[in-house]
C-alpha cells in the first residue's frame, strides 16, 4: 500500500513538473522543472528496486544532462533569448494538436497491429534480472546499446560545441 501512495505522489510530481515544464516562459525555470522529472523518475526507478537504474538515472541525466542544459542557457548571450519570445497563433495551436493527434493514433495502431498490450500481459510474470540488464547495456550484438549510448554522447558533444560557437558570435 505505502508503495502505491510512494508511486502516486511520484507520478503527480512528474506529470505536474512535466506540464510546467513545456508551460512556462522563462527557460531557467523550464531546466529546473525539468530536473525535477528526471528525479522523480529515479524515484520509480528506486521504488521497483532497480538501483543501478536509478543510480544511472541521478547521475547521467538529472546531474549531466541537466548541467549541459543550464551551461548552454548560461553561455548563449541574453540578448538573443529576449529576441525568442514568441506569441501563440491560434493556427499553429490547431496545427500543434492536429500532428499531436495523429501522432497518438499512429502509436495506438502500432500497438494494436503488433498485440503490443497482449504480449506486456504475458510478460508481466516473468522478470528481468539486473544481470541480465547490465548485459544488455555493455555488449554490443543484436540487443545491446553500446552504440546508441556512444551516439548519444557524441550528440551531446556536438550540442555542447554547437553552443560555446553560438555564445562566441562576435
Amino acid at each position: 500500500m505505502s508503495n502505491m501512495i510512494l508511486f502516486c505522489i511520484l507520478a503527480v510530481v512528474i506529470l505536474a513538473s512535466a506540464v510546467m515544464c513545456v508551460t512556462t516562459k522563462r527557460i531557467m525555470r523550464a531546466a529546473t522543472f525539468l530536473l525535477f522529472v528526471l528525479f522523480g523518475i529515479a524515484g520509480i526507478y528506486f521504488l521497483l528496486d532497480y538501483t543501478f537504474l536509478g543510480a544511472a538515472q541521478l547521475s547521467v541525466y538529472a546531474g549531466g544532462v541537466t548541467m549541459i542544459y543550464i551551461f548552454a542557457i548560461q553561455l548563449v548571450n541574453k540578448r538573443t533569448l529576449q529576441g525568442l519570445v514568441e506569441r501563440m497563433k491560434g493556427s499553429r495551436v490547431v496545427f500543434g494538436a492536429l500532428a499531436s493527434l495523429i501522432g497518438l493514433a499512429t502509436v495506438v495502431v502500432v500497438f494494436l497491429k503488433n498485440q503490443v498490450i497482449n504480449n506486456f500481459a504475458a510478460m508481466a510474470d516473468s522478470e528481468v534480472s539486473m544481470d541480465t540488464i547490465g548485459r544488455a547495456l555493455v555488449s554490443s550484438g543484436k540487443h545491446g546499446y553500446v552504440l546508441p549510448f556512444e551516439f548519444i554522447s557524441v550528440f551531446l558533444l556536438a550540442c555542447i560545441i554547437g553552443g560555446i560557437v553560438i555564445s562566441r558570435k562576435e
